[in-house]
């Protein structure tokens, strides 16, 4: 029997403007509907976890925030998504520029073949010419900032693809802080790592919220718990519950949120 899907409730009023809101957002791969009317707000300086089971839709929501979708064959998108109040789907909107403000980290750490240093400036080089200078700085401040500069601080111009999967994450990690974007979106970073890895990462992100926006999807929802102000229940294509993260793990107002959270489902 098909679950019944409880409709979710109004988001609690914040002060301050959001910088990216989604308005009923519909997604289909061909006649597929995978999402179906998403509301959600993300807020400055906070970790949105976006949690659900697999095939649930919050990957593909995340990817409606920077116009990764568009690369997909059959996809169409219904709705709106604004970035500091642009809509990012409009026909002026530049997604090379869009993806530099809401860049991304992928599941599986992905370097490119060549050094630490040209992986961190790779998206620099492409935004024009910067001085040898400017690019040191770069590299050394990007790297600090994913608390990774002391493990290759001495082997800048070695492969990335030498170093542990940990470090490798960390500097894609460091290649999208380069750009200095305004959002971080991360699809399971930690899943493909080691514990003490992950336990880095979820350090370094907490750190960052200070000057990005980050939304992360993830499975663990000790993670969640940990690292995140705000937590988004996704579950086949619908946005069950969002709130604050305390009150999604310990006092949900949906019983599928609490069922998933307890592990009856997922």
């Amino acid at each position: 029997m098909a679950m019944a899907i409880a409709s979710a409730p109004q988001q609690t009023a914040v002060a301050t403007p959001p910088i990216i809101d989604s308005h009923d957002v519909h997604l289909w791969y061909g006649t597929n509907e995978a999402l179906k009317g998403i509301n959600l707000t993300f807020h400055e300086h906070e970790i949105t976890a976006l949690i659900g089971p697999s095939g649930c839709g919050k990957s593909t929501y995340l990817r409606t925030l920077n116009r990764m979708n568009d690369l997909i064959p059959g996809v169409t998108i219904k709705g709106e998504v604004t970035l500091k109040g642009q809509d990012i789907y409009s026909s002026s909107m530049d997604t090379v520029a869009l993806r530099k403000e809401v860049g991304m980290v992928f599941q599986q750490p992905n370097p490119f073949p060549f050094s630490i240093y040209d992986n961190v400036t790779y998206g620099l080089r492409l935004g024009g010419k910067p001085s040898r200078e400017e690019l040191d700085e770069a590299v050394e401040t990007s790297l600090r900032q994913a608390a990774v500069w002391e493990d290759v601080k001495d082997k800048l111009h070695d492969s990335a693809l030498a170093l542990s999967g940990g470090q490798q994450q960390r500097v894609c990690i460091a290649r999208v802080l380069a750009v200095k974007p305004d959002v971080i979106l991360l699809d399971e970073p930690t899943s493909a790592l080691d514990p003490i890895s992950s336990s880095q990462i979820e350090n370094m992100l907490v750190n960052l919220k200070k000057d990005y926006t980050i939304i992360l999807v993830t499975h663990n929802m000790s993670q969640a718990s940990r690292i995140s102000d705000r937590t988004a229940f996704f579950l086949q294509g619908n946005l069950i519950e969002y709130d604050d993260t305390k009150t999604i793990f310990l006092n949900p107002h949906k019983k599928e949120t609490e069922d998933y959270i307890s592990g009856r489902f997922g």
